[in-house]
C-alpha cells in the first residue's frame, strides 16, 4: 500500500463523512417553531410529536450508516472509479433522507397520507440497502481494494448475509400500507439492529495476533 493510495481512500471518507455531517444536520430544520402559539405553547409543542419521532428515527438511521460506513472504510487501502461511483450513489440516498423525514413528519398523523409517506421512506431505504450491498459487493468481488488485514475470501463468503438487509426492508414497504407510525418504529428498531449487530469485516488471522 502506497501513501497515495491510503490518501485517495481518506479523500472518499472524508468527502463522506462531510456529505453525512450535512444530511444528518439538515434533520433539524423540518422541526418548525409553531407561530402564535402564545399561552399554548406547551400543546403546540406537544403536537409535533411526529416531527419528534422522524427526527429520532432518521438521525439514528444516518448516524449508525455513518459509524459503520466509517468502520468499513478503515479497510480500504485503495479505491477505483468503481467504488466511486457506487460510493457516491450510496451518499445520494443518505442526504435524500431529510425529505421523506419531513414527508413522515407531515402526515403521519393523516389516515391516507401517512401511508404514502410511509412507502416513500421505506422505499428510500430498500435503495439505499441495495447500495451499501452494491458497495459490498465490489469491494468483495477481488479484495483487491482492502489493507492487508482483510481476508478477502472470508469477506467474499459473507456476501449472502450482508444481503439480509435488502430482503428486510422491503417488507416495510408492504409494512407501510398497514401503519405508518409502526413502519417509522420499525425502521428505528432496524438502525438500533445494525447498530449492534453489524456484520464485521473478516480479518486474516496473522492481523489478529498482530492486533
Amino acid at each position: 500500500m502506497t501513501e497515495s493510495s491510503r490518501s485517495e481512500s481518506s479523500r472518499v471518507e472524508a468527502f463522506s463523512d462531510g456529505v453525512f455531517a450535512i444530511a444528518i444536520t439538515l434533520l433539524i430544520l423540518e422541526i418548525k417553531v409553531p407561530p402564535h402559539a402564545g399561552d399554548h405553547l406547551w400543546r403546540e409543542l406537544g403536537h409535533l410529536w411526529p416531527s419528534y419521532a422522524a427526527y429520532v428515527v432518521s438521525f439514528l438511521v444516518i448516524g449508525i450508516m455513518w459509524v459503520n460506513h466509517h468502520t468499513l472504510f478503515s479497510y480500504v487501502a485503495r479505491v477505483d472509479r468503481t467504488l466511486m461511483f457506487l460510493n457516491l450513489l450510496l451518499l445520494m440516498t443518505v442526504v435524500a433522507i431529510p425529505w421523506p423525514a419531513a414527508l413522515m413528519a407531515e402526515y403521519l398523523r393523516e389516515p391516507g397520507a401517512s401511508h404514502v409517506a410511509a412507502v416513500v421512506y421505506s422505499g428510500l431505504m430498500v435503495v439505499m440497502a441495495l447500495n451499501y450491498q452494491a458497495l459490498w459487493w465490489h469491494l468483495t468481488r477481488t479484495g483487491h481494494l482492502f489493507d492487508g488485514r482483510v481476508d478477502s475470501a472470508a469477506a467474499r463468503a459473507t456476501r449472502a448475509r450482508f444481503a439480509i438487509g435488502s430482503l428486510v426492508y422491503p417488507a416495510t414497504v408492504a409494512l407501510a400500507f398497514v401503519s405508518a407510525p409502526l413502519t417509522l418504529a420499525v425502521h428505528g428498531l432496524l438502525a438500533v439492529y445494525y447498530g449492534f449487530n453489524q456484520l464485521k469485516v473478516p480479518v486474516a488471522k496473522s492481523a489478529e495476533a498482530g492486533g
